[in-house]
């Protein structure tokens, strides 16, 4: 499909148009945050006000030492097998072949996949989206010290509508962290209310262009003047804690972390909830899918909270 099909279709069929203009734009959410009700699951009606306002909710010791273990175990036992280390799932750093992230682990690895069923996580998840979720996506970020590099500014779902074909902002990541989030090693930085509107990014996505973005992403990334009027509106946040906290964020919510320089490796298991009715379509880009450990397109079947 050409640039000027490719055109068309975003001006007629798409609400979040990106990656078309010459200048970025800044547009107002259509979707809801929150679908769900305080009746619906775990978290009370003012956890529910404060996901919708900031973005995100931090829970420290979600999870205990004892559980945290074999995930611990099974994360070194992974990076370590070159088996693992071959397979294009598996994301090595831009300038290294140090284990940057490793793809699909809720097929590919039973203990891992447990954890991202686990009910405590799907009826939270339930709850905010509004019913029946399935796993879009997961993945492990390993973050190792001295040489874990940055992930840039973005909005994922700015990603995940342009290049995966998601239709509307009706999924909720998961970040599980493995590792203590400390100020010094890279941690997870959010800014507040910045979910609340749809910055479009300029350049074009090129042909199979997570090759490069899952090392480093340089297209779908904010212009700097709309990123610094959204931090002077809603400031950044980090939620660091103990191995075993848990952050959840909407799909829209800006984020990134800066490098680790640090010995202390952050790493986490991160999940996508994605709601069944928000089942991947054509992607907005008008070029083909990314691949199924990026991007599940088959496997929808509802996933349960108990």
């Amino acid at each position: 499909m050409g640039t000027t099909a490719r055109q068309e279709r975003q001006r007629h069929n798409d609400r979040y148009p990106s990656r078309i203009a010459p200048i970025p734009k800044i547009s107002d959410r259509t979707d809801p945050v929150v679908y769900g009700s305080a009746k619906d699951g775990p978290l009370g009606q003012q956890t529910l006000d404060a996901f919708r306002d900031n973005g995100f909710l931090a829970f420290d010791g979600f999870f205990s030492e004892a559980e945290l273990r074999p995930w611990r175990e099974e994360l070194d036992r992974l990076r370590a097998d070159p088996a693992m280390r071959a397979r294009e799932s598996t994301i090595t750093e831009p300038d290294s072949d140090e284990v940057r992230s490793i793809f699909a682990i809720h097929e590919s690895d039973d203990i891992l996949g447990r954890l991202c069923r686990d009910p405590r996580l799907v009826s939270i998840a339930r709850q905010i989206l509004g019913g029946d979720i399935y796993i879009q996506q997961s993945r492990i970020n390993y973050k190792p010290g001295f040489k874990g590099k940055p992930f840039y500014w973005h909005s994922d779902f700015e990603t995940w509508h342009t290049e995966d074909g998601m239709p509307n902002m009706r999924a909720v990541s998961c970040s599980i962290s493995l590792t203590p989030n400390t100020p010094d090693n890279g941690p997870l930085m959010l800014i507040p209310g910045s979910h609340r509107q749809f910055l479009s990014c300029v350049g074009e996505t090129p042909e199979k262009h997570y090759k490069k973005s899952l090392k480093a992403q340089e297209i779908g990334v904010p212009d700097e003047a709309n990123l610094e009027a959204m931090v002077t509106r809603g400031g950044i946040v980090a939620p660091t804690g103990p191995a075993g906290s848990v952050t959840f964020f909407d799909c829209n919510l800006m984020h990134g972390s800066n490098s680790n320089i640090t010995p202390f490796a952050r790493s986490n298991v991160f999940i996508v909830f994605n709601h069944c009715n928000n089942a991947l379509v054509e992607p907005f880009c008008a070029l083909a899918p990314r691949p199924q450990f990026i991007a599940d397109r088959k496997n929808l079947s509802p996933i349960r909270s108990s």
